[in-house]
């Protein structure tokens, strides 16, 4: 058991986290346990996309007390760093309409007047990291005009997980949080310039979220 729940997508991203501390268990989500400034985390490999990121967040956040989220997201148009995840999406749920794909908030019934479609993280306990909001869906974003539609929703990053982790921690009734740092620009070259910065980022990222740990 845990009162922290840490997620990352990628085996690079969670090793990122307090790298080499705590005992590595098996199964489906590859959980790294340790205690940290009071605190019983357990460190969670939970895949790429929506699906995987929501399954880790179900099975293994249900006795935590917060959901935290740790990796690496593309860049639109935000400068390279790390950023607070203060509002998060899912930009592939809505409804197809006869030329206009309509958002909602994730879970809420596609259809009449759409509100807003974020879920809104836990408060900032001080650590001075920009903030922005993260589109997040099924696809790897290395296109400018798929781009430039997510800017349209007030989005300056863009992942696949983040929005899923948003909503599992909402249907749970926990507050959660997520720090991410910039791999790349979501264009024709982010694919290299992913696979590039990705032990970068991840450690950026990781060293913020040992700070949030020790603010906790």
């Amino acid at each position: 058991m845990a009162d922290i729940l840490i997620l990352a997508a990628l085996p690079e991203e969670a090793d990122a986290l307090f790298p080499g501390a705590g005992v590595r268990a098996g199964g489906a989500f590859a959980v790294r346990r340790l205690d940290v400034h009071g605190h019983a985390l357990a460190i969670a490999t939970c895949g790429l996309g929506k699906v995987n990121a929501a399954l880790a967040a179900g099975v293994l956040g249900r006795d935590a007390d917060r959901l935290l989220m740790t990796g690496t997201c593309g860049s639109l148009g935000a400068a390279p760093g790390a950023y607070w995840l203060a509002e998060a999406l899912q930009h592939d749920y809505g409804a197809n309409e006869p030329g206009l794909f309509r958002r909602y908030r994730a879970g809420d019934w596609p259809m009449g007047e759409a509100g807003e479609a974020h879920f809104a993280a836990m408060p900032d306990p001080g650590l001075g990291l920009p903030h922005a909001r993260i589109a997040s869906g099924d696809s790897f974003v290395a296109c400018p005009d798929a781009a430039a539609d997510l800017q349209s929703l007030g989005a300056t990053l863009v992942d696949m997980e983040v929005g899923a982790v948003a909503q599992a921690a909402v249907r749970l009734g926990r507050p959660w949080a997520a720090i991410k740092a910039v791999t790349d620009d979501a264009n024709d070259a982010s694919g290299g310039d992913f696979q590039a910065n990705l032990v970068r980022a991840a450690r950026m990222a990781g060293q913020e979220v040992e700070r949030l740990v020790a603010m906790l």
